[in-house]
Formats: structure tokens, C-alpha cells, sequence
């Protein structure tokens, strides 16, 4: 097993490596000068570099073919033959992309990051414009370096969500639409519009993070290995499973935003830090896949935050600690006014199934513009006018639009978008399952707590970490393949109750 131990070594190098970006990217989105921008994206590039270099030399590769034959006669279940599995399958696509585009690629997210924080901030596309034309054409040289067989998106898809094609994400949206568009037809024809305003009044920020901390601890999330920043567009990093952060975004007069961002950041957050120990320092210490992610993240916001039971629980603390905006809000209204379907303009604030023609949205408009139908200095409009045909609303500025994410700042990030759909249908499936398994996760559910849900998660999904292509994990997890009609009947349930339809 010699070979096999070197090559671990070269893995764990790599990936000491990678966290140092992880670390300087971190620093980038929540305390760095503006200032800093340039030297920032010099050194991000460098670090890329000598780990593209390391993960892909002669040397490694032929490591890599010595270790196949270490482990050839292991179980094939073994974690060193599916460490072996997952390497080659990573080090064939990485293979493709050359050193020179690989630093290109961090060159132009450090230069993209900067110009859309400050473009989102004053409203200005035009000088957003130029960077994300040119990340356009960065995500089609490196689909094209990757390969595809029918579609280019497929190729930056497959580094995202392993084993399913653009295809296959059309017929699972096209499915969901079937569904879905209907109910929110019947809750709009239902007519009961749903007051949310309490949900909009002044919430001190230092009193929301207080209690949002407390809701992140009670899924599950360790304080002792984690941390909460603020940033402009949430997000989840990790440096190793005891260093696992989160981040959120305030409003001092909206407080569903910050407090379901902390849910949903958690989410990610009890996937990485319930990864086996064993696999530390390696890429099966990992998330399997987006969408796998994205399920964790999405149960823990939707599934259990957005829960009736979760809210019998917690809801008199946040009276508590806003006992002039909440004292005479009921549970009921407030359980009411946090599932209110409403079109909206940002994904991240989007209710759970308007939330569908979001990524919709934008997996149609990524798909446009790799293929050249959409130029990108159209896409405002394009934007404006998919949006209201999917979602319902017109966006009032492009920051509301098509600046409000941060995803297009990465080349590498096209591909990426699905994953969040996908997330929730995987997330319905997941729970599905798990009460059918083992009963009593229901009944704990139904006092408003997630802790038997949490365990089932870390035993069929995070401790596996990349051990199993997502295709497999959910086979193994749930007996059946991904299916989005646990998601609709959840939803149906859920919102017709909600509507009494």
C-alpha cells in the first residue's frame, strides 16, 4: 500500500493548499479593504496554480495508477477504493485544464468579485458588464476542455452535480412546473391574501444574531467548530471539519432574511462538520454534490425552520426578545406570514415554491448565454422579461435583478444553479424516507425537534462525505432514485393546508 500512502500524502498536500484560498477567499467576502482586491487575486491565482500543478504532474498521475492496483483486491465499498474511485474521476477532469487557464480563472473571480460588489451596490450593470463577458467565455473554453458528449452545459454541470445531464434537469424542472404552477394558480384564485407586515418593522440587528445563534445551535450547528460573519451574499466555507463558517446578511427591518440565511448557511454547514474523521485532509471530507448539499441546507431553512412544530417550540423566545414587534402575534400568524407565497424578486428571500422559477430562470438564461442565443448585454432585459413570465414580477433595478447573485463572479460557477432545485427535491425525498425508516423522527418533528432527523442525515448522508456519487447516495439512502414528487407532495400538503385549498 505504499502508493496508496503517497498518494494520500499528495491529497492532503493538495487540499492544505486549497483551504489556504478557502481562507483568503473567506477573507476577501467579509473583512478585506477593497483596496486589497488586486494582490488578493495574485495570490489566490498563485496558490490555484501549485495545486493544479501538484493534483495533475506526471508524477501524481502515475501515483495515482500505482494506488489503483494497491487497493484492486480491497471490498469494493472500501474507503481506499473509493477514495481511488473519486481521485481518478477528479484527476481526469482536472487534467484537461491547462495551468494557464486555471490561473486565468482566479484572475478573472478576483477582478469579477470586486466590480459586482461595488456594480450591486450603485445599481450599475454596464460596469459589471465587461467582467461577466468575460467569464462567459472562460465557462465555454473550459466546457470545451472538459468534453461533452450532447450539450455544453453538461460539462460544467457534471462538475457540480455528478451523474445527471441538462437534459435530465429539464425533464425533472419541466415536471415540477406541471405541478407546481397549478397549486400556486389555486392559492392566487383562493384569494386569502396572507398579512406578512409583522415580519417587516424594526428588528435590532445585535437582537436578531443573538437569537439566530441560538436557532442555528438548535439544529445542530457547533458554535465550538463554526462561526457567523456578515457578508453581502451569504454563504457556507470550510477549512476542515472543525473550522466549518457561515455567514448571513442583516436587515434591521426585515427579519426573515438574516434568520433563515443562518438556517440555511447551518444546513451546508452540519454536512461538512459530520463528515468521518477519517476522511480529514482529503477530497472525500466533502459534500458529494451541490445538490446534496443544497438538500441539507434547504431541509434545515424549509423542512424544519419553516415547520409549524419548530415554531410551537422557539416562537415564545423570539417573542421574548422582541416582545414590542411580536407580543401580539400569534405562532399561527407568524407560522403564516414566514410561508407566505408571494412572487419576489430575490432568490434567497423567494418562498419555497416560487423559489423553482428562480433557478428555473437562471439555468435557462446560463444555457443562453454559453450558447451564444444571449449576448451578455442583454441579459437585463432578458432577465426582466423571464422573470415575469416565470415568477410573476418585473425586477424594479438591475441589483434586484440580474446583479442580485453572486455566482457569475466565477467562471467556474456556471453549472452551479441547479443544484438549488435539485437540493430541495433531494431534501423531500430524504425526509420521506426517513420517517418511513424509523417513525419516531416524526414524532420528534412534531414537537419541533430535528435532532432524530439530524442523526438519520449524519448517518445516510454527511458521514459518508464524497464517498458515494450522489446518484448512488440517494439509492443507498432512500431505495429509489431521485424522484421530485416527494418534494410536490410535500408542498401540496403543506400549502394547501397553509390555503385551505
Amino acid at each position: 500500500m505504499e502508493n496508496y500512502k503517497k498518494m494520500v500524502a499528495n491529497l492532503q498536500e493538495v487540499d492544505d493548499i486549497i483551504k489556504a484560498v478557502q481562507v483568503l477567499q473567506w477573507d476577501r467576502e467579509t473583512n478585506m479593504p477593497r483596496a486589497g482586491s488586486i494582490e488578493r487575486t495574485h495570490q489566490v491565482s498563485t496558490l490555484r496554480k501549485i495545486a493544479h500543478e501538484k493534483g495533475t504532474s506526471a508524477e501524481f498521475t502515475d501515483t495515482l495508477g500505482a494506488a489503483a492496483q494497491d487497493v484492486a483486491d480491497l471490498d469494493a465499498d472500501s474507503d481506499e477504493v473509493r477514495l481511488v474511485a473519486l481521485i481518478q474521476r477528479l484527476h481526469g477532469r482536472q487534467s484537461k485544464l491547462t495551468t494557464e487557464i486555471v490561473q486565468r480563472l482566479a484572475q478573472a473571480e478576483g477582478a469579477a468579485t470586486s466590480a459586482w460588489i461595488k456594480a450591486r451596490a450603485d445599481n450599475d450593470f454596464e460596469s459589471f458588464r465587461p467582467y461577466l463577458e468575460t467569464n462567459v467565455e472562460l465557462a465555454r473554453e473550459t466546457a470545451e476542455l472538459y468534453g461533452y458528449e450532447n450539450e455544453l452545459y453538461d460539462a460544467l454541470l457534471r462538475g457540480y452535480e455528478y451523474g445527471i445531464s441538462a437534459a435530465e434537469v429539464r425533464t425533472i424542472f419541466d415536471a415540477v412546473k406541471a405541478e407546481i404552477v397549478p397549486l400556486l394558480q389555486a392559492i392566487i384564485e383562493k384569494g386569502r391574501p396572507i398579512d406578512d407586515s409583522v415580519l417587516y418593522q424594526p428588528f435590532a440587528v445585535e437582537k436578531q444574531e443573538q437569537f439566530a445563534r441560538e436557532m442555528a445551535t438548535a439544529v445542530g450547528y457547533d458554535f465550538s467548530r463554526g462561526h457567523l460573519g456578515e457578508v453581502v451574499h451569504p454563504f457556507m466555507t470550510n477549512f476542515s471539519q472543525n473550522d466549518v463558517r457561515i455567514t448571513t446578511r442583516w436587515y434591521p427591518e426585515f427579519l426573515s432574511s438574516g434568520l433563515f440565511s443562518v438556517l440555511h448557511e447551518a444546513g451546508h454547514a452540519l454536512y461538512e462538520q459530520g463528515t468521518h474523521p477519517n476522511f480529514s485532509r482529503t477530497p472525500l471530507a466533502s459534500g458529494t454534490s451541490l445538490g446534496i448539499h443544497e438538500s441539507q441546507s434547504r431541509s434545515i431553512e424549509n423542512l424544519v425552520g419553516r415547520s409549524r412544530p419548530f415554531w410551537e417550540r422557539h416562537y415564545p423566545q423570539l417573542q421574548a426578545t422582541f416582545p414590542d414587534q411580536l407580543g401580539s402575534t400569534s405562532v399561527d400568524d407568524f407560522y403564516r406570514a414566514i410561508n407566505k407565497v408571494q412572487p419576489s424578486f430575490i432568490r434567497v428571500e423567494a418562498d419555497e415554491l416560487t423559489y423553482n422559477f428562480h433557478i428555473i430562470l437562471r439555468f435557462e438564461l446560463e444555457q443562453a448565454l454559453l450558447s451564444g442565443d444571449l449576448a451578455v448585454k442583454n441579459l437585463p432585459a432578458a432577465w426582466a422579461e423571464k422573470m415575469q413570465s416565470l415568477v410573476g414580477v418585473t425586477p424594479d433595478t438591475d441589483s434586484n435583478g440580474c446583479l442580485q447573485d453572486v455566482h457569475w463572479t466565477r467562471p467556474s460557477a456556471f453549472g452551479y444553479f441547479p443544484t438549488y432545485a435539485l437540493g430541495g427535491y433531494y431534501g423531500a425525498q430524504f425526509m420521506e424516507a426517513m420517517t418511513e425508516q424509523d417513525p419516531t423522527i416524526a414524532d420528534q418533528l412534531s414537537t419541533g425537534d430535528p435532532s432524530g432527523m439530524v442523526n438519520w442525515l449524519r448517518e445516510n448522508i454527511h458521514t459518508p462525505g464524497s464517498k458515494f456519487p450522489p446518484g448512488e447516495l440517494v439509492i443507498r439512502a432512500t431505495g429509489r432514485p431521485l424522484s421530485h414528487e416527494p418534494f410536490v407532495r410535500y408542498a401540496k400538503k403543506k400549502f394547501g393546508a397553509i390555503y385551505e385549498l
